[in-house]
């Protein structure tokens, strides 16, 4: 992919998963390019990489809007998740370096203070540090094929996951789970990881899919 387009394709990206570009929303080729000072052309080819990753749809005489999807393939895709997350959790664990346990520990405790009920607190910027969270989870089990498994079936995740829909106590314990996770990290039980994880998934999943028909 040329410069420009890789450009145009990374900052899409980071705006969809962040959900600054919501679900559903239509990808105009001419605003785009002008939005992000570039050609027709880079735009083209940006939408074509993101449509790859399961990010964008693109319709035939109708552009392309950020991907949705139905009850059912969420479904699906939490079912790919609680199958292949866990256990890159557990085989990340005896790779994380200091720096990485670190990183997480700083996200974690973002993501508690984030959180935390009160006029402060920002759900909004838990999806970017949940992301962030989570893909140095996959990036350190070391496995690239596993690790682009794991990011199509995440992405269509984090695109439709708000955190303003969680309960008070759905919330409370997804951000719980992040610190115990660092725990086990640093305790380098990859099984208790994994374990957590599982938890993790289940809670995410009942909240964005368990009432919706």
């Amino acid at each position: 992919m040329r410069p420009a387009a890789e450009q145009a394709a990374q900052s899409l990206r980071e705006e969809i998963l962040s959900g600054a570009i919501a679900s559903g929303t239509r990808l105009g080729e001419a605003e785009l390019a002008g939005r992000l000072s570039v050609s027709r052309t880079p735009i083209r080819e940006a939408l074509s990489r993101l449509a790859a990753e399961g990010l964008v749809e693109l319709q035939p005489n109708r552009g392309a809007r950020v991907a949705t999807w139905s009850t059912e393939q969420l479904r699906e895709i939490f079912e790919l998740r609680l199958r292949l997350e866990p256990y890159a959790v557990r085989q990340a664990v005896p790779h994380l370096s200091e720096e990485q346990l670190a990183e997480l520990d700083r996200l974690a405790a973002e993501m508690m203070r984030a959180g935390k009920p009160g006029r402060a607190q920002d759900l909004t910027k838990i999806v970017e540090l949940n992301r962030r969270f989570h893909g140095l989870f996959i990036d350190a089990a070391g496995s690239p094929p596993l690790a682009g498994a794991l990011r199509g079936v995440t992405h269509a995740a984090v695109v439709h996951q708000n955190f303003h829909d969680y309960t008070p106590d759905a919330l409370r314990r997804s951000l719980h789970h992040h610190v115990e996770m660092v725990a086990a990290a640093r305790a380098g039980d990859g099984d208790w990881a994994e374990a957590i994880m599982r938890a993790h998934l289940h809670n995410a999943r009942a909240t964005m899919i368990g009432g919706r028909s």
